[in-house]
């Protein structure tokens, strides 16, 4: 996610001599350099130095020590944080650096790698109108970002946008395994599955119409569609994607409990 960030940066208008990156690893700390000019460091401490916002782009399991170590400059910089670890909640990040902090946190999905993210972001209330801008132009270099008003509002983040990828995938699989089953060619099933779904997401994020209204223009009465729409009603396909959200968010809320415990 990292590299996406840096990548979507260096495609706008962002300048490599302002980007900074701590990267454990020798062969990938040239790599980066290689490829995006960036100034790549071993020592956190080093990349973060003078810098005004903070990318915190570990994993959730280490980035309690991460911040830790960070602590020191950050209670001297005052930075504004950005977390793209998925779970950790503001109070454990600002208070594993010290506290009193300006946190956001950034819930991306896969597509971000291309460019074609949805990004959920909060911002504790230490973070002021330059860091909210800031924060949203870094998650905007790859992809669509929103703003939530509540926290807890992000474990449902979590659950639509995501785990979402992967709900479409599962469509997309039972959508090229119906048709090869029906007879057509798994290159071309799946050919015509994939655009198809690209061209509905295309739709419904620029048409501007709800999904129930662009439901209803494909669908003619006693047509091909609405014969496979009432398939899908009779079998609880609604109520389905209800409960997979739910415990999606049940489930993120869990292991937020467990990955953000007390500082």
């Amino acid at each position: 996610m990292a590299r996406a960030l840096i990548g979507g940066l260096l495609r706008g208008d962002g300048d490599a001599a302002r980007i900074r990156v701590a990267e454990p690893r020798p062969e990938a700390r040239d790599e980066l350099a290689r490829t995006f000019g960036v100034g790549v460091h071993a020592d956190n401490a080093e990349a973060v130095r003078g810098a005004a916002l903070w990318v915190l782009a570990v994993k959730p399991q280490v980035l309690r020590e991460v911040c830790r170590g960070l602590a020191t400059p950050a209670q001297r910089e005052r930075p504004t944080v950005l977390s793209i670890a998925a779970g950790i909640r503001c109070d454990a990040i600002a208070g594993w650096l010290g506290g009193g902090l300006a946190v956001v946190r950034a819930m991306p999905n896969t597509p971000a790698l291309l460019g074609a993210g949805a990004t959920g972001l909060y911002a504790n209330a230490r973070v002021d109108a330059a860091g909210r801008a800031h924060a949203e132009r870094i998650m905007a270099a790859v992809g669509a970002v929103c703003w939530i008003a509540e926290e807890g509002w992000m474990d449902i983040v979590t659950a639509l946008s995501g785990s979402g990828p992967a709900y479409f995938f599962l469509l997309a699989e039972a959508m090229e395994a119906a048709a090869v089953a029906q007879g057509l060619p798994a290159e071309t099933a799946r050919l015509l599955a994939a655009q198809t779904c690209l061209g509905a997401g295309r739709m419904l994020r620029e048409d501007g119409a709800d999904a129930s209204i662009l439901r209803q223009r494909v669908t003619s009465p006693g047509g091909t569609t609405q014969a496979a729409l009432q398939v899908l009603q009779r079998g609880g396909f609604a109520e389905l994607a209800v409960q997979a959200v739910a415990a999606a968010a049940r489930r993120a809320a869990e292991l937020a409990a467990t990955a953000g415990a007390a500082p």
